[in-house]
């Protein structure tokens, strides 16, 4: 916990503007910051609740040496390893995924970029989707030249994915090959190329509430339209797989700070939900999220959207259609 500033109140629900009182909001009880979070929540987007899935278009052997990841070829994790997909089966699950009340479908590379003939083969494979289907298709195909972000917009992709995934601070604990301001960058080029940004991170890597406040306001500084949070789900034969998962409870007062942080941007839950939450995650809501992924996720599974959409209905909730 960090070192807070004593007898210290807001009118809820009150966004924060700087980092000392985005910390000093942690000394509030769970009821509190959670209201707040809740309010801010349904002043900016109602009942509304996006959900968005995924296709791991290309797995494994990356270069990159994050220590959580267990597609980097740094790290033993036995996962299925496999090249960019062919056009044909890259279609089908798209258009799959396009039947599910899914507001955006991710197409998901690993590496640290998408080279330039297998970016064109996935335009290629973009060009013969239904414009309805398109322009629900983010992209997330790593560090892109911004040449190649305008071209994804040319073509009709509105969003982008590309996470910070943790603090500026943090970053060197966590990564090496990778400057963590390469990837702020990558996502200011997103802007520019007239993409929406969806840029967000990771949440358990051993990261203290000063990181999470700090990422935070870089997201904000940033301008990003959806951030995703995730929660390290620890991976075998990785430098973080010992790690545990971080406590229910924790990671939804992360999501709620964000909301104080973030007051209209979309917080969208995404990985290591069912692994950290359990039983409470019907309780993200309440803490201020507007956004989950369902489905699998890259490596590892994820939840049934029957079960999702049911777990949105039961809070009263509705699900923003395509």
């Amino acid at each position: 916990m960090p070192h807070l500033s004593p007898a210290v109140s807001y009118p809820l629900p009150a966004a924060v503007s700087t980092p000392k009182q985005a910390l000093d909001l942690l000394r509030l009880p769970d009821s509190q910051l959670f209201a707040g979070a809740e309010r801010l929540r349904q002043a900016a987007f109602g009942k509304r609740i996006s959900l968005c899935a995924i296709i791991n278009a290309r797995s494994g052997n990356c270069g990159m040496d994050c220590r959580f990841c267990s597609q980097s070829r740094h790290n033993q994790t036995p996962i299925d390893t496999f090249p960019l997909l062919e056009p044909a089966v890259l279609r089908r699950r798209i258009l799959d995924l396009a039947r599910w009340p899914v507001r955006h479908i991710g197409i998901v590379t690993s590496g640290g970029a998408l080279q330039q003939e297998e970016l064109e083969q996935v335009i290629a494979v973009l060009r013969q989707l239904p414009e309805a289907v398109r322009r629900r298709v983010c992209t997330s195909f790593g560090r892109l030249a911004p040449e190649a972000l305008r071209e994804l917009a040319h073509e009709g992709v509105r969003r982008f994915h590309h996470n910070l995934e943790t603090s500026r601070s943090y970053y060197p604990r966590i990564c090496t090959t990778q400057l963590w301001e390469q990837r702020y960058a990558t996502a200011q080029h997103v802007r520019a190329a007239g993409l929406s940004v969806c840029t967000g991170g990771l949440f358990g890597l051993g990261e203290s509430w000063e990181d999470r406040v700090e990422l935070a306001f870089s997201l904000r500084e940033l301008g990003v339209d959806s951030v995703p949070i995730n929660f390290l789900h620890p991976h075998p034969q990785t430098p973080l797989g010992d790690r545990e998962p971080l406590p229910a409870g924790e990671a939804l007062r992360i999501i709620a700070l964000f909301r104080h942080i973030l007051p209209d941007t979309t917080l969208r839950i995404c990985g290591g939900r069912p692994e950290t939450l359990g039983e409470r995650q019907a309780e993200i809501f309440r803490a201020g999220a507007n956004a989950l992924m369902t489905g699998d996720y890259l490596t590892t599974h994820g939840c049934a959207v029957e079960r999702d959409c049911a777990m949105i209905a039961a809070a009263g909730l509705e699900v923003t259609q395509p």
